[in-house]
């Protein structure tokens, strides 16, 4: 079992992810990555000598080709338990959450990701489905979305 923790501010020094919630034109942005079958919003690990901020602009670059955007910090978060990225069920990791609306993307990706899916509806069929939901109603709940 998955625990999710939301913080209006949190250490700099834990935060290893930045997560960002998508949109364009009213329609949600979500992304395929090559090796699976499932949908996820854009995201990823912070490098070193990046600001959490830095990672979710290149994260959000990466993953979905977008080129002009304007991105708003919504919240910290932390996921306790064994998931992909944690190794057992005590480890916490920690992540900034994002929103952003896409302007203009790159005509191709330059990453992992297979695709991008631009689209009205959610999927049910999420990469992490014990987590994304839950950010994406947390954004809501704050009122980004």
């Amino acid at each position: 079992m998955l625990e999710i923790k939301f913080y209006d501010s949190i250490e700099d020094s834990l935060l290893a992810f930045a997560v960002i919630i998508a949109r364009t034109g009213g329609k949600w942005v979500l992304c395929k990555h090559k090796e699976r079958d499932t949908f996820e919003v854009p995201g990823g690990h912070r490098e070193e000598g990046e600001t959490i901020l830095e990672t979710a602009k290149r994260e959000l670059w990466e993953e979905s080709g977008a080129l002009d955007f304007a991105i708003e910090q919504v919240c910290a978060y932390s996921v306790k338990g064994k998931t992909r990225i944690n190794e057992t069920v005590d480890t916490i990791s920690y992540g900034m959450l994002y929103v952003a609306e896409i302007t203009s993307f790159e005509a191709e990706l330059h990453s992992e990701i297979e695709k991008i899916w631009i689209t009205d509806t959610l999927p049910d069929n999420w990469t992490y489905p014990l987590i994304q939901p839950k950010l994406l109603e947390e954004a809501k709940r704050r009122g980004y979305l």
